[in-house]
């Protein structure tokens, strides 16, 4: 594979330097792979090879490798004026090759000692193993918990048995003005359930819970975010479908503005969700949830010429992929609420709210105006209470008016 990016008989023995020859020969495909260019893969492995020179001449080894050990080939580097914009994520990404192969040990887990980790690490293992909750929340959890107990006990010891109702309410009337109420709202969630796990395992005398102030931000309380329908077709139209990036972008705004997926559920679609005989999709859920949709005509033509014009070659199951390299699957949410936000401005809109969300509930308003119920939208949106749906009621300004009071003193 090598030789596909190396023709030249002296440039390939310039690249047989031990300790890591063996290496970069896999290193290559893995570049290839990703579909990078030509040029830059001959860059990365050129940057491989000096590493492998390096190593030898100060009598390293392949299992030498590490963040520290590259770190010094960095500043070496960096002082005979040889650090290339993108070297060090070339250098990380060998690294993790040589880690997945064995060659190079793998990293250790990091050891704190400190109290608050201890304590972090079981209020982590408690919300895993004893709530099941998914890693999501735990990210959103724990790092509201290291914040109680920091402010709270500084530098000092950690006596969690001190700990009183005007500690936890002095730490939400503190912060929860310069967060948004939902943000807010969380923060009060995940140091409610941290109090509960301190009580429970003993830590402290009394449920201390109870002593989280709620934030007030009722639910239905305001308006859902929406585009009109002729909006949405110019959303979709704008998508030149003669790029390949945008017609991958049409795919993904088809399947959140006509099946009303959230973001999270087109991140994590996979090749085998599409079941083209029958005309279905698999939806991974929130949840771990499976629930299978009928493919409508035009979301499947998307697909398949996405599929089989522009999807790029890559290892991935995943759907969607980056166009750029390295080629591998959206990672997150953020690629999705990219999308959205690149489309609009080529539509030329600016809603005030843009992230992908706006097009679920731009279908489930479309839906509610073209007559449908709110358990018909609930069902098509997937909502597993009744009460997420009635939010869009608010929309539907005709019943609305129906059910309007005369102001006092109007005359009728």
């Amino acid at each position: 594979m090598i030789t596909q990016f190396f023709s030249n008989p002296t440039a390939l023995r310039h690249l047989h330097v031990d300790p890591l020859c063996s290496y970069i020969a896999g290193y290559a495909v893995r570049l290839s792979e990703e579909g990078y260019a030509t040029a830059t893969a001959r860059e990365h492995i050129r940057l491989i090879a000096a590493l492998s020179d390096w190593l030898d001449r100060r009598r390293l080894g392949a299992d030498d490798v590490s963040e520290q050990t590259i770190a010094r080939f960095l500043k070496y580097r960096r002082r005979r004026g040889q650090v290339r914009r993108g070297d060090a994520a070339a250098l990380r990404a060998f690294l993790t090759m040589m880690r997945e192969v064995g060659a190079t040990p793998a990293l250790a887990p990091a050891v704190d000692a400190s109290e608050i980790d201890r304590i972090e690490q079981r209020f982590a293992r408690h919300l895993a193993e004893e709530r099941g909750l998914a890693p999501a929340t735990l990210r959103n959890y724990l790092p509201t918990a290291r914040h109680f107990l920091s402010e709270r006990f500084g530098r000092g010891p950690l006596k969690i048995e001190v700990l009183s109702p005007k500690d936890v309410s002095r730490f939400i009337l503190r912060h929860a003005p310069a967060m948004s109420p939902r943000r807010a709202q969380l923060v009060a969630t995940a140091l409610r359930s941290f109090l509960r796990f301190l009580y429970r395992h003993g830590d402290t005398a009394t449920d201390l819970a109870a002593s989280v102030p709620a934030v007030a931000d009722w639910r239905l309380s305001h308006l859902p975010k929406y585009l009109e329908a002729a909006q949405v077709e110019s959303l979709l139209r704008h998508c030149d479908q003669s790029h390949p990036t945008c017609q991958r972008d049409y795919a993904v705004l088809l399947l959140m503005g006509r099946l009303g997926l959230r973001a999270g559920e087109v991140v994590a679609m996979r090749l085998d969700d599409l079941d083209w005989e029958a005309g279905e999709l698999m939806v991974r859920g929130k949840g771990a949830r499976r629930e299978r949709l009928p493919l409508p005509r035009d979301i499947g033509e998307a697909l398949a010429s996405y599929l089989r014009h522009t999807r790029p070659d890559c290892a991935t199951r995943q759907v969607f992929v980056r166009m750029k390299a390295p080629r591998r699957g959206f990672a997150s949410s953020v690629a999705i609420c990219s999308i959205v936000r690149r489309a609009l401005k080529r539509a030329g809109l600016n809603p005030w709210f843009k992230g992908a969300h706006l097009l679920r509930h731009s279908l489930a308003t479309q839906m509610l105006r073209q007559g449908a119920s709110l358990a018909e939208i609930g069902e098509v949106l997937r909502h597993r209470l009744p009460n997420t749906t009635q939010i869009y009621a608010k929309v539907d300004h005709r019943l609305l008016r129906a059910l309007a009071q005369p102001w006092p003193g109007d005359v009728p």
